[in-house]
């Protein structure tokens, strides 16, 4: 373990990789790792990209990691794809999107599967974004499963979010905006060369304009992209920028940090602890009870709590 550390604080590409697999695969050892490297972490710019099916998140990656990497700066890309039925592993397309990019060695791209998080992260990709920023990358992309209005995960992770729509959303974006909505730090209306454009930058300007305005309030920008034709991405980056220097000048970064990191160790107990209740005995336990509850002989909540006092006994 120490020797893979030093590789990977060393930035060698082999062991980025196989840290993560060991953040995707095991908790003890992920767990010793994690701790290792964390004095390394915290100087990479974190950028969520998140929104519908279809609507072009793989291209935009791809064409700001080329505007990244233009500035001489590292890139570490998390594409989080649909666990696959038959390995629970990632189905992969991301990085078959991104073949572009993918041979430039200091571009790192990661496919992970989503685990059945219905928020579109695994809670492992938080594990990984913190291996690749120890590995001293720049800007951590992490783009999303594309399952609509849940993937409201992307902000445990994300410096800045970006919410990608499409024309066509145009007529739903006013039922949206109670959840994606909401979390976006950016709008992007890619495939803006096509029919309802307009409509879709004239509701979310709509939706911008019943925000509250002051001075600690970000108003989320709205930029129009072709993605394919590299349009709008140039100024997308200029305004990734505008957000990040909001943030420092407010103070609000560290803020946010602190917000996201006290959400991460709750969860991160709450695991443990659900890790060591449920052993052997107690599922067993709980295995034996099952018939009399459905019978409606015993109260769910009355063998719940005999499971928590039985583990309380242990501690």
């Amino acid at each position: 373990m120490q020797n893979l550390v030093e590789r990977l604080l060393a930035k060698d590409i082999r062991a980025v990789a196989h840290a993560i697999s060991i953040a995707e695969n095991g908790r003890q050892s992920s767990s010793h790792l994690l701790k290792q490297i964390y004095s390394n972490v915290g100087n990479a710019y974190r950028i969520g990209i998140t929104g519908p099916p279809g609507a072009g998140k793989s291209t935009i990656v791809n064409q700001a990691a080329k505007i990244i990497r233009n500035k001489n700066k590292r890139v570490g890309i998390i594409a989080v794809d649909p666990t696959s039925p038959f390995t629970g592993g990632a189905l992969l397309g991301d990085r078959i999107r991104m073949s572009e990019i993918g041979g430039d060695k200091d571009i790192f791209i990661r496919s992970m599967a989503s685990r059945g998080s219905l928020g579109g992260l695994s809670k492992k990709v938080i594990d990984a974004a913190d291996i690749l920023d120890a590995a001293g990358y720049d800007y951590i992309l992490l783009e999303t499963v594309g399952v609509g209005q849940s993937e409201l995960d992307i902000v445990k992770a994300a410096d800045t979010t970006i919410v990608v729509l499409v024309p066509e959303s145009g007529d739903s974006i006013q039922a949206m905006k109670a959840g994606l909505m909401e979390i976006a730090d950016i709008f992007v209306i890619n495939k803006s060369d096509r029919p309802g454009a307009e409509q879709a930058l004239a509701s979310l300007k709509t939706i911008m304009m019943m925000r509250t305005h002051d001075e600690e309030t970000w108003i989320p920008g709205i930029i129009k992209t072709v993605a394919t034709e590299n349009q709008g991405i140039p100024e997308l980056f200029a305004e990734i920028n505008r957000h990040k220097e909001f943030l420092d000048d407010k103070n609000l970064l560290l803020k946010k940090r602190e917000k996201q990191t006290k959400n991460r160790i709750k969860e991160i107990v709450e695991d443990y602890i659900r890790d060591e209740l449920w052993n052997d005995d107690r599922e067993n336990s709980l295995d034996s009870s099952l018939e009399k509850v459905v019978l409606g002989k015993l109260s769910p909540y009355r063998i719940a709590e005999e499971l928590i006092e039985n583990f309380k006994k242990e501690i």
